[in-house]
């Protein structure tokens, strides 16, 4: 069909801005035709922890009501009833004694994986996490693997005030040793899951407990068990040619949907989902920037020393003479967040942000 399309576009009987958006049209309807299926995030990461228990006998569960409450968001549902006790543990509510625990498994060649009820209690067990966990690999050198999984709701939910919604991904970024994830959809989290629990080093796994219950259509290649996206590697979520917008998690939703938006106004914008933290996709942003040579970050987190401070330097040091306008950072405030809705609404990035940000880069700001 293209190609008759095409051919009718050279003959001067269809405009070519129509040839783009049918063949946009048809990309995005084959797109969806292969993943037509659908799956929620949550069930993405239970079916990622149950295939990799059934093939590894190492992997193993433990935190806080994983048992016999199914977890506190149900990703652990029916996973004590298939591998008992043993390998789905509850814990007290102490993430300090068994986060070490953990760890101390790890050491020793199992492969726990570790919820957290929201990663705002990892701060009681950061010394094992990076301190025991990170740099072990490095002060033994190469001696002690610790393949272990830190997982759990990650960053703002909905009215639950400032001690229970904090973004920990530049936290954990920042530290050597640690691999750092953020999936947003159930592909990412089945793919990038897996990937974690099958890594020989310590992985800090971020999820969004707002994603938890949305369904994404999911590709057939994706409900294979041996299933796994790569480390390391973003994903272009929607191609581009005007802005280049890089964000992850929750975040790339927005991002997709501004897109749509500015689409409307004649901008095309290209959308990256980060999936990886640490390592950071620095080549595929560089090569979008250098393509689009217009910059917007977007996360959730507070701005300073950010995820998306450090997208932005990569790129002034490697593409600055590519870019047409300077770059545009869309963060948190810089506020413990507020526990009113509206005022949460307001301390956290906005699809119309993101929106008039891309614009200003465009210098359509009007």
């Amino acid at each position: 069909m293209l190609g008759i399309l095409r051919q009718r576009a050279i003959d001067g009987g269809l405009a070519a801005s129509t040839l783009r958006k049918t063949r946009f049209a048809l990309v995005s309807a084959r797109s969806y035709a292969a993943g037509a299926k659908e799956m929620t995030v949550r069930d993405a990461l239970n079916s990622a922890i149950d295939e990799e228990m059934s093939a590894d006998p190492k992997v193993f569960v433990m935190g806080e009501e994983v048992g016999q409450y199914q977890g506190a968001y149900k990703i652990t549902k029916g996973l004590l009833e298939k591998y008992g006790p043993e390998r789905v543990y509850d814990t007290p509510i102490t993430e300090a004694g068994f986060t070490g625990i953990g760890v101390g498994a790890a050491y020793a060649g199992l492969k726990p994986v570790v919820e957290f009820m929201t990663f705002n209690f990892s701060m009681q067990a950061i010394d094992h996490i990076i301190n025991s966990a990170a740099k072990s690999n490095y002060m033994s050198a190469g001696q002690i693997n610790v393949p272990i999984v830190f997982r759990g709701p990650n960053g703002a939910a909905a009215g639950v005030g400032a001690q229970h919604s904090q973004c920990y991904a530049a936290w954990y970024a920042s530290v050597p040793g640690l691999k750092v994830l953020a999936p947003y959809s159930a592909e990412d989290a089945r793919g990038l899951l897996k990937a974690a629990i099958r890594d020989p080093d310590p992985v800090v796994f971020l999820e969004n407990e707002l994603l938890y219950g949305e369904s994404f259509p999911i590709s057939e290649e994706a409900l294979d068990s041996s299933f796994c996206l790569p480390i390391g590697k973003a994903k272009i979520e929607r191609e581009g040619k005007d802005v280049t917008i890089v964000t992850f998690s929750k975040m790339v939703g927005f991002a997709l949907k501004a897109a749509e938006k500015l689409a409307e106004e004649g901008i095309s914008a290209e959308v990256i989902n980060l999936r990886s933290i640490r390592p950071l996709d620095r080549a595929t942003i560089n090569a979008s920037v250098r393509k689009t040579s217009r910059l917007v970050t977007v996360e959730e987190g507070f701005p300073q020393h950010g995820v998306c401070a450090e997208i932005c330097a990569s790129v002034v040091e490697e593409s600055f003479s590519y870019l047409d306008a300077p770059v545009e950072r869309i963060a948190g405030a810089d506020v413990p967040m507020p526990y009113a809705a509206n005022l949460e609404r307001l301390a956290l990035p906005q699809i119309e942000d993101i929106v008039r940000a891309s614009k200003r880069a465009c210098y359509r700001s009007k």
